[in-house]
């Protein structure tokens, strides 16, 4: 049998009396893209912290490639494979896109000072092409503040890949983009994904971007995985539809 990409065991966490993750276990197959759906404080992204160590639980374990990842920092559990880009943007807004990749190559290279080693490294070719990846080639040169948000989401997925992970955790990576740029981000995105050869979970609140671009989907409820599936039989299911979509999807 095949060993799971990612593994959590039994995580517990608690904030106050609210509980974010009430003994979840999770696999995580390499080449899927998961999406993770559900109510506001059902646990996602907390789910995404944990495993990125932004957060330590209480209890249980997260696993990478058989390791035990629970208590590294996230420095040290990107080095190992796992990058993670946030509902807004993490990027150096006064530098220009090609720079802020440079930052993350010389980061990912072991240099002490990425911003003042990122024109001395060798990967200009390389970042270029993880631009030219994510249709951003033509911004290489422009300042981050002049882009739009979707050009900003797209860098900041060509700053992850440029960490080379193999599993890509994301927070609603459609938010802030105008609907009608939401498919084309997505379309982008994923085959970027495909092409680095990266596995995805990604937190989502759009129901037509989930059943288009998810391989599966599992639902959160008040720290729990409710319903795991391929997004036909988890975004028909009635409990679904009572307590996270509230209609059907068309």
């Amino acid at each position: 049998m095949t060993e799971p990409l990612l593994e959590t065991r039994d995580l517990v966490i608690r904030f106050g009396g609210v509980t974010a993750a009430d003994h979840v276990s999770l696999k995580i197959e390499a080449g899927r893209n998961l999406a993770i759906i559900g109510p506001n404080g059902a646990g996602k992204t907390t789910f995404l912290n944990i495993c990125s160590g932004w957060i330590k639980p209480s209890a249980g374990s997260v696993h990478f490639e058989g390791e035990d990842i629970t208590r590294l920092p996230p420095r040290k559990i990107v080095t190992r494979g796992v990058a993670r880009a946030f509902q807004i943007p993490q990027l150096f807004t006064e530098h220009t896109a090609l720079e802020n990749l440079l930052i993350a190559a010389s980061a990912r290279d072991g240099l002490r000072n990425p911003l003042r080693s990122m024109h001395g490294i060798d990967a200009r070719d390389e970042m270029m092409h993880l631009l030219d990846m994510v249709n951003c080639a033509d911004v290489a040169d422009r300042v981050v503040v002049e882009l739009s948000e979707g050009e900003r989401k797209l860098i900041d997925i060509a700053v992850a890949l440029a960490l080379k992970p193999r599993l890509l955790l994301m927070d609603e990576p459609t938010s802030g983009v105008a609907s009608s740029q939401k498919d084309e981000i997505m379309e982008i995105l994923i085959k970027a994904l495909s092409e680095a050869n990266v596995t995805s979970v990604f937190v989502e609140h759009d129901m037509s971007i989930v059943q288009t671009y998810a391989d599966e989907v599992a639902v959160w409820n008040a720290g729990n995985v409710q319903l795991r599936g391929t997004p036909s039989e988890v975004l028909e299911h009635p409990d679904v539809i009572r307590d996270v979509i509230g209609e059907e999807i068309a």
